[in-house]
Parts: C-alpha cells; structure tokens; sequence
C-alpha cells in the first residue's frame, strides 16, 4: 500500500497506519495506552538529546533509518554517562511512501530499541507531499547518577585518548550506497550501551565521552579542545581503520579525520585507567578493536604525529562534507 495525503489527516488512515505499523513494532504497556503524554518512572538527574534522521539512502549496508535513529539518540545519551530509558520516535512522511518499507524501518527501530534497553514510549506521524522520502525525529532520555560528571570541559593534561574502533566506516557505507561502488563496506551503525556501562561499572575514572558522527574525529577533538582549553597529540599509526576504508577513502581523496561513525565513540580517561578501560571495551560489544590513539596536551590544538615522522594540526570540518549522513 502506499502512503496519502489521507494517512496524514487524523482520521481513520491516520489510525490504521499508526496501529498496524508503529504501535505493532513497539508494543509496551506505555506505548500501548495511546495517552497524550507519556508518564514514567525517572530520576532526579535526567539526561535529554533530541535529534532528526533524514539519511539517503534508507536502508544501506549495516544498517537503515530505523536502526540508525535509535542508535544515534542512544549514544548522544549514554556520552554523558546517563542509562538510556525512553525514546519518542516522530514519523514525516512523504505521500507515495511504501507501507512495506515503513514497516521495515520500523520493525528495525523496535529490534535495536530492544538491544539498546530502551522503550519507545511516545510518537507522532505526519504526511506531506513529496515522493516518497521518510524522515524521524527522536527524543531521548536517560538517568544520571548523582555520581557522574563526563563532559569535555574536564579533560586535563596527560589524559588517555581511547578510540572504540576503526573509522570512516557508515560514511565509506552511505558513499558506496550514492556511488553505486561495489565493496564489502558495512556501516558500523550500532548502540554502545554495552562498552560504556561496563567502563563505569569499573569504576573507570572517564573524564569526557563522545560519539564520533557527522564532522569525524577531528572536528570532535577540536571541539574538545574549545571547550576543556586543552590540545590533543595523536598517532596516526595507533589510529585503527579497515584496510578496505583506508583504500576507498585514498581513491576518493577523503581525510579519515572527517569521515563519519555511527558506532564508535572517543573517550578521554585518566592515564592510570587507560589500560584497563581498553580492555573493557575490546570485551564488550562493538568495542573489539579499541586503541588508545594518542594523549591529552597542553598546546590547545589537535596534532596529528604521522607515519612519516611529521606533525600536522588537525582542524574541524570545513564546507560541506557529505550531506544526509544521518
């Protein structure tokens, strides 16, 4: 069936479309009362992120808008150090939308909603002209412990830098998807509840999380930077990326600095919890190929130490970089 202007009325298909769609996908008691507003159970620190998914294409390798939503607004929580809880999910949709497909990315939602322990507890749907595109729009909420204070402005000198993974994987992903190139590339799309939790539960003295989305990881350390007035010292050989991303990133002459993650984050940790912070999260999931990639400095700028024996300062994204990659 496809979408109309009719499903975005308020009525009847307005109805339908939301029972036989969103409600089946994310069934929960919450959910499930069809109220207004949605009543739980919180905490007395709250952690709030909302953010909107417009990617192009839908569905890609690793991952699709559904799966991508949840994990996007997840990991913005769990940055914090808060325990992701609930999720509101808000469908556009253009008119000529495919119901399959929407059940697809929202059968996706659900799935990851459940890996990530969280529940999507409220929503909306609004239909517009158009051809057919889907975008989301999503709130999260997470519980702080009074305890837990991670944010960049308290990075200090001599600080590990720990990376979760190997870069550029969801934008070599989306590029290939645009380009029609032909590769074994997978997004690396995915919920890091599990690296973080278990950090904590450690007792790892984290001072600052980040995941590494649209911008890369230069454009993070050098907000980093601005925010906690420290430098970051880098080695290029300690940076872990596929050999397949390394290729097509030097054929399309893109910096791995810039390039976007959807399943990887930074850590700044305390130099005596390095170590073991990097084996927490090589034993947890997504995390097995964690490095610790270079150090916190007192120079107020990213430098990057390169295979060569040179130095070059790491700056932030300039222009456009690639668009819709989430």
């Amino acid at each position: 069936m496809k979408i109309t202007m009719a499903h975005g009325s308020g009525g009847r298909s307005t109805s339908q479309l939301i029972d036989e769609i969103f409600v089946r996908a994310n069934s929960n008691p919450t959910l499930d009362m069809m109220e207004d507003s949605a009543v739980v159970s919180g905490g007395k620190r709250i952690a709030v992120t909302t953010d909107s998914f417009v990617v192009a294409p839908l569905f890609f390798k690793g991952g699709d808008i559904g799966r991508l939503s949840v994990c996007g607004t997840v990991n913005d929580l769990l940055m914090r150090g808060a325990i992701p809880k609930y999720i509101t999910s808000a469908y556009i949709i253009e008119e000529g939308a495919d119901t399959e497909i929407l059940e697809r990315i929202a059968t996706s939602m659900a799935e990851t909603a459940k890996e990530a322990g969280v529940n999507v507890i409220a929503g909306d749907t609004k239909v517009i002209e158009g051809n057919g595109g889907v975008y989301i729009n999503t709130t999260g909420v997470g519980i702080v412990r009074d305890s837990v204070d991670i944010k960049s402005a308290n990075c200090r000198v001599g600080d590990a830098l720990i990376l979760s993974g190997t870069l550029g994987d969801h934008h070599a992903s989306i590029l290939s998807e645009r380009m029609d190139i032909k590769n074994n590339i997978k997004s690396d799309c995915a919920p890091l509840v599990d690296m973080v939790r278990n950090m904590m539960e450690a007792g790892v003295d984290i001072r600052a999380m980040r995941d590494v989305t649209r911008g890369g990881l230069g454009t993070v350390l050098n907000e980093f930077t601005k925010s906690s007035g420290c430098g970051f010292e880098l080695y290029e050989d300690k940076i872990p990326m596929t050999a397949e991303v390394a290729a097509f990133a030097k054929i399309l002459g893109l910096n791995i600095m810039h390039m976007g993650n959807e399943g990887k984050m930074i850590a700044v940790v305390a130099a005596d919890d390095a170590e073991k912070a990097v084996d927490i999260i090589r034993s947890s999931r997504y995390g097995e190929n964690a490095a610790v990639i270079g150090y916190v400095s007192d120079d107020k700028k990213v430098v990057m130490n390169t295979n060569l024996g040179g130095r070059r300062i790491i700056t932030e994204l300039y222009g456009e970089g690639l668009p819709r990659i989430c």
